[in-house]
């Protein structure tokens, strides 16, 4: 039989016991955090009938998207969360309340060129806030402190929130008689952060035929919030008011939204006021929110979104408004991890003890590892037949905080002889009394932060 090489397809992720256990744990703050919020755990198919993923989509998703026959069906995988999202909403809105609260974190799909710390399969842990009609303006301004709150809770201190307005932007652009190619200005000027003043200023009047003039305006408005933190609004920005609606409505909703992030929690150091954020997608109707770490802005964006108002309109005939932001978790924690920036301290075993029975009869030692797993410790039964030096490496290679050894004196004084891991530490104590010692050092250990401290 011919073998076949094993190999992970490129942009896709594979990780070893370990770091998949920090996953893990990024995985349950999330949730946590989220649930914290009032919002519900949601579940959608990876695969969609295309029509309704591309409705809305079009442009560069059509190109990244991984699009299949099978039999007469046209099938696609998710791209994102947001659009199944407002299929879901759709469906089921008759049997919904309103405003609708919901988290996801799932697998999403892009046939993108692979690179470094960008992948094709990757985790996004989203939440999103559905309302029926009409959506507060409050809920833009929540989002932040949720994300806000999430990347506290995952060690994370020096990170900035960068919010703006889309309708804002279309007024403006508006005003300067750009109407007509206010999104291609929108996605150019988006790069601004990436490639400098000066490419922008090219890209404006070479490859969307801006003027001089134009081009200098659209700068120079961009320029406005250069070196804003908090929710001071620049009185540059204030003084175009009163010439166009739709600036005005977007001007109204950007002070709201800023107005509030105090009062949500949200530290003045943590978000900031930012005219380039627009956001790639078409969707986006309002505010949007790019949140990017200070100390690291070459990881880029790393937790994005914001208002759409008409995205459920392709396949129900209400007004849906939402808002929302997503975690791009794998790009995440792949920057992190490079960066070893990842916290060695929490526990990445897959058990908490290795219980070795040291005789042939193994009641004692399955009864002491049954008492262990009922005090909620993770217990692993070692019953291969081994040398001893070969079961303490086999503790020692995944990392396994303690052995239990069970041997003939231990089984007949009623105890174990419980054996730190790290320290070789080693005492004779009764199953509970070892379930306790297990239990505040694995507490200990798991409750410092994801990711290291900051300095």
């Amino acid at each position: 039989m011919e073998r076949i090489k094993p190999r992970t397809l490129s942009g896709f992720m594979e990780l070893l016991p370990a770091p998949q256990q920090q996953l893990e744990r990024f995985l349950r703050v999330l949730r946590e955090t989220y649930a914290l919020y009032g919002f519900t755990p949601l579940d959608t198919p990876v695969v969609e009938d295309a029509a309704i993923l591309l409705a809305k989509g079009g442009g560069e998703t059509e190109k990244q998207i991984y699009r299949f026959q099978k039999g007469d069906a046209d099938l696609a995988l998710r791209f994102d969360l947001t659009v199944p999202l407002a299929k879901y909403v759709a469906l089921h809105y008759g049997e919904l309340s309103f405003p609708f609260r919901r988290y996801q974190i799932g697998k999403v799909y892009r046939g993108e060129r692979a690179q470094r710390g960008r992948f094709r399969e990757f985790y996004q842990a989203d939440i999103d806030v559905i309302g029926d009609g009409k959506l507060d303006i409050l809920c833009d301004a929540e989002i932040p402190s949720i994300i806000c709150a999430t990347f506290t809770a995952l060690g994370l201190r020096r990170f900035r929130i960068r919010v703006n307005n889309r309708k804002l932007l279309t007024g403006f652009y508006e005003m300067q008689g750009l109407s007509d190619r206010a999104g291609d200005v929108m996605r150019t000027v988006d790069k601004l952060e990436k490639i400098g003043e000066e490419k922008t200023a090219v890209l404006l009047r070479e490859d969307i035929g801006l003027t001089e003039e134009q081009t200098k305006s659209v700068l120079d408005f961009m320029a406005l919030t250069r070196d804003s933190v908090g929710g001071a609004i620049p009185e540059g920005l204030r003084a175009l008011a009163g010439r166009n609606e739709t600036f005005d409505a977007g001007l109204s909703e950007l002070e709201a939204v800023t107005r509030h992030l105090a009062a949500f929690g949200v530290p003045e150091e943590n978000f900031a006021v930012d005219l380039t954020i627009a956001r790639g997608l078409d969707y986006y109707t309002g505010t949007v929110y790019e949140t990017t770490l200070l100390d690291h802005p070459e990881f880029g964006s790393v937790c994005s979104g914001g208002r759409y108002d008409n995205l459920a309109g392709y396949y129900i005939d209400k007004p849906l408004p939402g808002v929302g932001i997503s975690i791009g978790l794998t790009r995440l924690f792949y920057a992190l991890s490079e960066q070893n920036l990842l916290t060695d301290e929490a526990v990445t075993a897959p058990a908490d003890v290795l219980v070795l029975p040291m005789t042939e009869n193994l009641a004692p030692a399955i009864e002491l590892a049954t008492a262990l797993r009922r005090a909620g410790l993770r217990t692993q039964l070692y019953t291969e037949q081994k040398k001893f030096k070969a079961k303490l490496s086999y503790a020692d290679k995944l990392k396994i905080p303690f052995c239990a050894l069970l041997g003939e004196d231990e089984i007949a004084q009623g105890v174990c002889a419980l054996k730190d891991m790290e320290t070789g530490e080693q005492k004779l104590l009764k199953a509970d009394e070892a379930a306790s010692a297990i239990r505040e050092k694995i507490d200990a250990k798991n409750a410092a932060p994801l990711i290291k401290e900051e300095t």
